[in-house]
């Protein structure tokens, strides 16, 4: 369903020269998985997304989402895909409503379709007491709802989330997390990034660890426990973090003496 290769993503920088954001990328995610992005802030999760989403295009590599490629066919990539992040927006004078129906009009839903797949969403997802609340009305809760409904309002059989219980209370970020094991459940292949372990050992049917733009581990919950003799995901993760910032620490005078 998600296919990456070899993904690269370089920038030009006036201070530090070229900057590596992903280096050599690659995985696969297949449907009805929860495949998991941990890492860091900075670690290339964000920038891995967007390219997935079209939103920037790779240096190097190949990524293929549902069969279309993100270079060569953008367009059809973002008819397989519903993005969400922490910082998706939600618009102060449009309703619950009108919010979701504008993302399905901009999906293309013809307008009978598109009535009885909001009404089928709002009932699922426990939205219509806020139907008709405008943005600026929101709670944290009820727009990340809106959120929700908006990234799925098309069906689209590819979802990815970008830390998107950041910031949110236990009570919404833990209904976040069961819509999307119910994805999972109903054949969705979902990318999710989270720097929470907690979040990645309840959800998550494999996960890639990443740092500074590379998978350092990669495999299911329980194949890392094992590999590393360590039940303790977030354990396991500062260790690979720490050991590949002491390869690639500078070598100080004394010990080359």
């Amino acid at each position: 369903m998600i296919h990456v290769q070899g993904l690269t993503k370089h920038y030009a920088d006036l201070r530090r020269g070229r900057f590596v954001a992903l280096d050599g990328l690659s995985l696969h995610a297949l449907p009805g998985q929860v495949y998991g992005l941990l890492g860091p802030n900075g670690a290339g999760k964000t920038t891995a997304l967007r390219i997935l989403s079209t939103v920037l295009k790779p240096s190097e590599g190949t990524a293929v989402v549902n069969g279309y490629d993100v270079v060569r066919q953008p367009s059809d990539v973002r008819r397989q895909i519903g993005f969400m992040s922490a910082n998706t927006a939600i618009y102060d004078r449009m309703t619950a409503w009108e919010m979701v129906e504008y993302f399905g009009r901009l999906h293309g839903i013809q307008p009978g379709d598109l009535k009885q797949r909001m009404e089928a969403l709002f009932q699922r997802l426990k939205m219509n007491d806020i139907r008709d609340v405008l943005g600026a009305k929101m709670s944290t809760g009820m727009r990340q709802k809106v959120s929700i409904a908006r990234t799925i309002v098309h069906d689209p059989p590819v979802l990815i989330f970008d830390e998107a219980t950041a910031g949110l209370d236990v009570l919404v970020a833990r209904a976040l997390l069961n819509t999307v094991a119910e994805l999972r459940d109903q054949g969705k292949c979902i990318i999710f990034s989270t720097h929470i372990m907690r979040e990645a050992e309840k959800l998550c049917d494999r996960v890639a660890i990443m740092h500074r733009g590379q998978i350092l581990a990669e495999g299911t919950v329980d194949e890392l426990r094992a590999h590393y003799e360590e039940n303790d995901l977030e354990e396991i993760f500062f260790q690979l973090i720490s050991h590949h910032d002491d390869l690639l620490a500078p070598v100080a005078v004394q010990d080359l003496v």
